[in-house]
C-alpha cells in the first residue's frame, strides 16, 4: 500500500501540471460504469494522509485512494496507455495531457461542505507529512480508537489515529524503537507512542521529495532501510535473521529483527 509520502509526491507532481488550468474532460468510473463530471477548470490538487483531492470550481472534489495496486499516469494525447482502459478509475485530461488513475480501491466525488466531506474529514487522523503535528491529539486519538488488545501495527496503519504511514514505516518505526510487532497497544504509554509517531512523522516528511525512500541513514553501502523486505537477512544492528509474517487484523506484511525487538520486553506500561 502506498505511504503517505508517496501521495504527496504525486500530489507535487501533479499541482504545477493541475492547478488552475481549464478542464477539457474528467471522467470516473464508478461500478463498472463511466461518469462524466461537468467542471470548467481545477481549482487545486491536494493530498490528506493516503488520499489525493482533486478540487473543482463546481464545489466538488474527487477523492481517490489507491490502495494496494493503484497508481497515477501521464500520457500525452494519442499515446499508446499502458494499461488497458477498464482499469482506469479517473481520467482528467487538461491541455495536451490525460492524467489517469489505474485500479484505485477508492474513488468517489464529494461536495465541499457537506455531510459525506464532513465523514471523510473525520475519519483521518492529523497529516504525519503536514508539518508539525501535535502527538497529544494523535495519542488522545489512539486511546479513543483503539482497544488495549489491538497490536501496534494495526495501530499505527488507523489512518483515523494519523494519516500517511503504511507497512514501510509501520515496520521501520518499530525496528527503530525496539518494539516488537507482536506488542499490544494497552502495554505501552503515552511517551512511546508520542516516540512511535514523532518518528514516523520526521521519516515521511524526509521523504517528501525524490529519490528512493530511505530510513536508514548510516553513511554506509549496507542498506537504506532497516528491516523491510529483509526476511532472513541478517540485522543491521546485530545480524540474527530479519523475521516477516502477515501480523494484525488485516494480516499486513510486517518484518521485524526478534533480537532487537523482543516481545517478552515490555519496558513501558500505561
Amino acid at each position: 500500500m502506498p505511504e503517505g509520502d508517496t501521495i504527496h509526491k504525486i500530489a507535487n507532481y501533479l499541482k504545477p501540471r493541475l492547478d488552475g488550468q481549464p478542464l477539457e474532460s474528467l471522467v470516473l468510473a464508478d461500478r463498472s460504469a463511466e461518469r462524466t463530471v461537468s467542471a470548467n477548470r481545477i481549482q487545486a490538487v491536494r493530498a490528506a494522509g493516503k488520499h489525493l483531492f482533486v478540487d473543482l470550481d463546481n464545489g466538488l472534489s474527487v477523492r481517490s485512494h489507491l490502495g494496494m495496486h493503484g497508481s497515477w499516469h501521464r500520457y500525452p494525447l494519442g499515446e499508446t496507455w499502458r494499461k488497458p482502459r477498464s482499469r482506469a478509475s479517473v481520467v482528467i485530461t487538461v491541455g495536451a495531457n490525460h492524467y489517469v488513475c489505474f485500479n484505485a480501491k477508492e474513488v468517489e466525488l464529494i461536495r465541499t461542505p457537506s455531510v459525506r466531506s464532513a465523514v471523510v474529514d473525520h475519519r483521518l487522523g492529523p497529516d504525519l507529512t503536514a508539518g508539525a503535528v501535535d502527538l497529544d491529539v494523535v495519542v488522545r486519538r489512539v486511546w479513543e480508537l483503539c482497544e488495549p488488545d489491538t497490536l501496534l501495527p494495526d495501530v499505527l496503519l488507523d489512518q483515523r489515529v494519523a494519516s500517511g504511514i503504511g507497512n514501510v514505516y509501520k515496520s521501520e518505526v518499530l525496528f527503530i524503537h525496539g518494539v516488537s510487532p507482536k506488542r499490544e497497544v494497552g502495554q505501552c504509554g503515552d511517551t512511546l507512542l508520542k516516540s512511535l509517531y514523532a518518528s514516523a512523522s520526521e521519516l515521511l516528511s524526509a521523504n517528501l521529495g525524490g529519490g528512493r525512500r530511505v530510513t536508514r541513514r548510516e553513511g554506509d553501502s549496507a542498506g537504506r532501510l532497516w528491516v523491510y523486505r529483509r526476511e532472513g537477512l541478517p540485522c543491521l544492528r546485530c545480524d540474527h535473521p530479519i523475521a516477516y509474517a502477515r501480523l494484525g487484523r488485516h494480516h499486513r506484511s510486517t518484518y521485524w529483527c526478534p533480537a532487537c525487538q523482543d516481545s517478552s520486553q515490555i519496558s513501558e506500561n500505561p
